[in-house]
């Protein structure tokens, strides 16, 4: 979507309110669209960012793990701006421009490890389905705990719901991002 659904709100413009809920999410040196879109609904958005702030920093995850969950859920999800912030945030999370890449293919490029394409499986399955299959569910508990399990459902789910708002509200890309 080339125009805003709903306009981010620059926040020179935030109430007291945006800027309490809001004033702290700066990331690369800017407060980035999805923050200033969400302004719009400060309640929501301080709720909202307790729960994604244990995804993103909290979660038992690894970094990368989460990195490659998020980024097949926000190809799949077809969210350019999901896309475009987590290129960036795997990257520093070790993963490689290859493996961004491979993301798009998914769990057959040979780029992956055998966990990391139970990984990408369920995203795919979480995706499609709603459901983790036996196969992949065995595949991962080989190496993840009942809490990673859980983190990497709640990880999958949080960010394919993120992409329905980023899509539906046409959230722009920021300056210093790109998309697919």
């Amino acid at each position: 979507m080339e125009t805003p659904r709903i306009p981010a709100i620059h926040e020179d413009d935030w109430n007291e309110a945006q800027l309490e809920v809001l004033g702290a999410q700066k990331m690369r040196g800017n407060v980035q669209n999805i923050f200033r879109t969400l302004a719009h609904h400060e309640k929501l958005a301080k709720r909202w960012l307790v729960f994604a702030n244990h995804i993103l920093a909290k979660s038992s995850l690894s970094p990368r793990e989460r990195e490659i969950a998020i980024l097949r859920a926000g190809w799949l999800s077809g969210s350019v701006y999901e896309w475009g912030q987590h290129k960036v945030i795997g990257k520093d999370a070790g993963m490689s421009d290859e493996e961004i890449e491979a993301i798009k293919v998914g769990a057959p490029d040979p780029v992956w490890s055998e966990h990391d394409r139970f990984i990408i499986k369920a995203a795919d399955e979480l995706h499609t389905d709603a459901f983790i299959s036996d196969d992949t569910w065995e595949g991962l508990s080989k190496s993840y705990d009942t809490q990673q399990m859980i983190d990497l459902v709640f990880t999958c789910g949080q960010y394919r719901m993120l992409a329905g708002a980023l899509n539906s509200f046409g959230v722009q890309l920021d300056d210093d991002l790109t998309g697919f």
